[in-house]
């Protein structure tokens, strides 16, 4: 007798964890089907989608072809990154302040190469530097021809002044963009391109308003 009530016990305790198993199971899939949707950007031409997030990050994982996010950035960043090249070119011969000049030769040295990688991005994707020269109508942070004019003719104090307040501005302009693309675009090299815009270049503006002598408050 105590034996077969050992049986029963264990029969008992078995199929509860069998339940249990069977709830948990489907509670997973219930979850797994009712996460958040992602809107997906379509190509030229074709309507976005809605994704879940599974779906999404397995068809990312599969194809990143770009898209037409992906190709604006490359060629607007090109043109924004040759004005960021424009303004700090003037810095050795009329910034006043050392620490200025070593800022400016600091975001030379990051922008060049990021122009040539988007240049060589958009080669291997047949896709031309331009559309038409119209990508920097648009740009945000891009500094006027009247303010470069000023900048071009500035020296000392007055340059570093000019300076700081210009590439600050194109600097989170940059970032507005790269922003941007990282929730639109769809190529992973993009979206690592615009990781480093970010990282740079805020680490960039923290620098240049410590120069100003504010908090950016």
């Amino acid at each position: 007798m105590s034996v077969r009530r050992a049986s029963l016990a264990t029969a008992a305790v078995l199929l509860v964890l069998a339940l249990a198993g069977c709830d948990s199971g489907d509670e997973a899939k219930s979850g797994a089907a009712t996460g958040p949707s992602v809107i997906v950007p379509g190509k030229p031409g074709e309507a976005n989608r809605t994704l879940s997030a599974q779906d999404a990050a397995k068809q990312r994982a599969e194809d990143d072809t770009p898209n037409s996010a992906d190709v604006s950035y490359a060629r607007m960043m090109i043109r924004h990154h040759t004005q960021a090249l424009e303004m700090t070119e003037l810095a050795p011969d009329q910034a006043g302040s050392a620490d200025l000049k070593r800022l400016a030769l600091r975001i030379s040295a990051a922008q060049g190469p990021e122009i040539e990688a988007m240049k060589g991005w958009l080669k291997t994707h047949g896709k031309a530097e331009t559309d038409g020269g119209h990508e920097h109508t648009a740009m945000p942070g891009m500094a006027t021809e009247a303010q470069l004019k000023k900048l071009r003719a500035a020296h000392g104090t007055a340059f570093d002044t000019l300076f700081l307040t210009l590439m600050i501005t194109h600097h989170e302009g940059a970032i507005s963009m790269a922003t941007d693309v990282k929730a639109q675009g769809n190529n992973l090299l993009v979206e690592e391109m615009a990781d480093d815009v970010v990282a740079q270049q805020t680490s960039e503006i923290a620098r240049m308003r410590d120069m100003q002598g504010t908090d950016g408050r």
